[in-house]
């Protein structure tokens, strides 16, 4: 299985729990598809797009499961970033965890591998 990950405002998060999927955050409806990181690129996403933000959550999502809407296409540095073009589903959430930032101001981030 192949795991990306997505980090969210809790707000906006949970609106997307209601809805019963992601339709993205302003800047993924602006550029017309989904942000995704890898696992090696998501702690650099949180220091250059996210860096002091609060009540952040970080999810992983089964890739495998987005089907042919998820392409890696190069970004930043040439390297290649997953992006879905369509709403995440969240059937392929594999799991949820808080975001939170550190005394260095820095986010601390979960165990990936569990």
């Amino acid at each position: 299985m192949s795991v990306i990950y997505k980090i969210c405002p809790a707000a906006l998060w949970q609106e997307a729990e209601k809805a019963g999927s992601f339709a993205g955050a302003p800047i993924d409806i602006q550029d017309g598809y989904l942000h995704f990181s890898t696992e090696n690129q998501v702690r650099e996403t949180a220091a250059r797009h996210f860096a002091g933000q609060d009540d952040l959550l970080l999810i992983a999502i089964d890739a495998d499961a987005l089907g042919d809407a998820l392409r890696f296409e190069p970004s930043r540095g040439g390297d290649l970033f997953p992006h879905l073009y369509a709403p995440l589903p969240l059937s392929a959430v594999m799991w949820v965890r808080p975001l939170p930032l550190g005394a260095d101001g820095r986010h601390v981030f979960p165990d990936l591998a569990a």
